[in-house]
């Protein structure tokens, strides 16, 4: 089995599917209903509210989602940051090294869905010591876990 890929709907395909051809830098593919970006490793795709519903009887709701997020692998953080800084405005985080060892920004498109930007840690350290970290805090959480 593997993901083939995301759907995210929508009430406006057309502006969401352009606004993610800026960030990712690859053309949509499709209709005013529906759209793909493909080469990502997989595809992205923008569903318009109306379609969803003529086969799924609302079972979405467009810019409702408060718990995923997409995240993107990327060579420069910061230079991503620098290139959408007039179509993203505010970051929800703003380029930032994490304990992990990767650098990461979040934002979010125009229906309000989150969407990471990192890259790993360019050196072995970083990642040694977020694996270090979370053996330890295994360990602690088996150590401290209730015993029936």
């Amino acid at each position: 089995m593997r993901l083939a890929q995301a759907r995210l709907v929508t009430k406006d395909v057309p502006a969401l599917a352009r606004f993610y051809e800026e960030v990712l830098g690859i053309a949509p593919i499709g209709s005013e209903d529906y759209v793909e970006l493909r080469g990502l490793g997989g595809t992205l795709a923008i569903s318009s509210k109306r379609s969803v519903d003529l086969f799924s009887a609302g079972a979405a709701e467009a810019a409702a989602n408060r718990s995923v997020i997409l995240d993107f692998q990327v060579a420069d953080v910061d230079k991503e940051r620098s290139r959408l800084h007039g179509l993203i405005g505010e970051c929800v985080l703003e380029p930032t090294d994490q304990p992990w060892g990767s650098r990461s920004m979040l934002f979010r498109d125009p229906d309000g869905n989150l969407i990471n930007f990192f890259a790993p840690a360019a050196s072995a350290a970083g990642r040694e010591e977020f694996r270090t970290r979370s053996l330890t805090l295994s360990k602690k959480q088996r150590e401290e876990r209730p015993r029936n």
